[in-house]
């Protein structure tokens, strides 16, 4: 396997934004050229409040992972996330004309394209349809219906939403940029790519994205996509607490959550006492890290709890062999995984998106907090071995339609075309 074209992915989260540049060397692993980061300043639960601020943070982490990788950067896969994310199950069917034809690739297009007819509360559009599985005649199931026989092809779709303002607001920061979008992918598909395992995948597993300002949801079983969903809770309301708590300011929160924070109150001592300077001569304050876990706590304990709900709302809760897999920046806070297991009674680990690195580079971008970015990578160079393939990437992937997101997708396409330096 000889290496592959450049590709670059951007995360745009509520705490940072980060733009990475990888591709794959002969082995299939993922080589980082360059990674920058900025703070996220526009940014509120995934969602741009602030067009200016938030282009100038995508220039500051574009200029740095540029300089770094010493690449162009023009083209980038974009990940989307927010609360207003929403997922649905359905079911649709077509007729066919003939029994003597065998079921074609078209017949499956057409039941797809049909799912985007749906009608939904406006300003509302589907982002992906996802086939889970499809059913001939009635009676039999399968996951590859084309050259069967039969007349009536029924299939059961995992659809995703978004609205279409809060996509234009990212495309408009991007364009402002200087920058033209190859795709834009759910942000719970890209983080899966880089940190689960297919094995994980067929077994069953909950991937958990605990980000800045939302934590995102993706069940899998069977190696299909059943479930998702966007809590509107992170890590920063962690920090806001502690802030209130300590009654410090919010840099010092957040370094306190980092240095000395813990999901698990038990697990620290009452004569732990953390000294935090005061401001402008003002005297130290004294908290012990007990008292900050208990502050921590609690609201980690509300996070998880909207997740085991959304576990229990999918009808996948006694099925996930693998159970949970906790990724995203909020996931390296101390024994978050103790507590999860806890709470949930379910096998809980942390993911690393090291698995898919080339391990003399992973380092710190082998780091959770970096999952969804290396995994929009990932998405992007299967793109392009699709394309080089001579497939068409529309009918290769999830199929994306709807005004908004449809015109968005085959302009990045187009410009994909054109050979343009990354």
């Amino acid at each position: 396997m000889t290496q592959s074209e450049i590709v670059a992915g951007l995360d745009i989260g509520s705490t940072k934004i980060a733009c990475i540049v990888g591709r794959k060397n002969e082995y299939g692993k993922v080589e980082i050229l360059g990674l920058g980061r900025s703070d996220s300043l526009g940014v509120n639960r995934g969602v741009v409040e602030n067009i200016q601020d938030t282009v100038d943070s995508i220039l500051k982490a574009v200029e740095e992972a540029s300089k770094a990788s010493d690449i162009d950067i023009k083209l980038v896969n974009v990940g989307i996330a927010g609360q207003h994310i929403r997922s649905l199950q359905h079911r649709g069917s077509i007729m066919r004309n003939s029994l003597d034809d065998d079921i074609s690739q078209d017949d499956v297009t057409n039941l797809i394209e049909n799912m985007y007819k749906l009608v939904l509360p406006p300003g509302e559009e589907i982002i992906h349809v996802i086939p889970q599985d499809f059913i001939i005649d009635n009676q039999q199931r399968t996951r590859k219906p084309v050259g069967m026989s039969g007349i009536c092809l029924e299939a059961n779709f995992h659809i995703i939403t978004g609205q279409v303002a809060a996509a234009k607001n990212i495309e408009k920061c991007v364009k402002k940029a200087g920058l033209e979008i190859s795709s834009m992918i759910l942000e719970p598909l890209a983080s899966a790519e880089a940190v689960l395992s297919n094995e994980e995948k067929e077994a069953g597993v909950a991937l958990v994205d605990i980000g800045g300002g939302t934590t995102d949801i993706a069940i899998f079983q069977d190696d299909i996509i059943r479930h998702t969903a966007v809590i509107p809770l992170g890590g920063n309301v962690i920090t806001d607490d502690v802030k209130e708590g300590c009654s410090i300011i919010r840099s010092q929160a957040e370094e306190l959550k980092k240095m000395f924070g813990s999901a698990l109150a038990s697990e620290n001592k009452d004569e732990e006492i953390i000294s935090i300077p005061g401001i402008r001569g003002r005297g130290a304050k004294e908290i012990s890290r007990k008292n900050l876990a208990h502050i921590i706590q609690a609201r980690m304990e509300e996070i998880i709890e909207h997740v085991l709900y959304e576990i229990k709302n999918s009808g996948f809760e006694k099925k996930l062999i693998a159970g949970i897999v906790l990724t995203g920046g909020g996931s390296q806070l101390r024994h978050a995984a103790q507590l999860t297991e806890f709470i949930t009674g379910m096998d809980t680990r942390i993911g690393y998106p090291n698995e898919h690195l080339a391990k003399t580079l992973a380092g710190e971008n082998g780091s959770p907090m970096h999952a969804t970015g290396i995994g929009l990578v990932i998405k992007g160079l299967d793109n392009t071995e699709i394309r080089k393939k001579g497939q068409n990437p529309k009918t290769s992937r999830p199929i994306i339609r709807g005004n908004f997101f449809s015109k968005l997708f085959n302009q990045g396409m187009e410009f994909f075309e054109k050979d343009q330096p990354i």
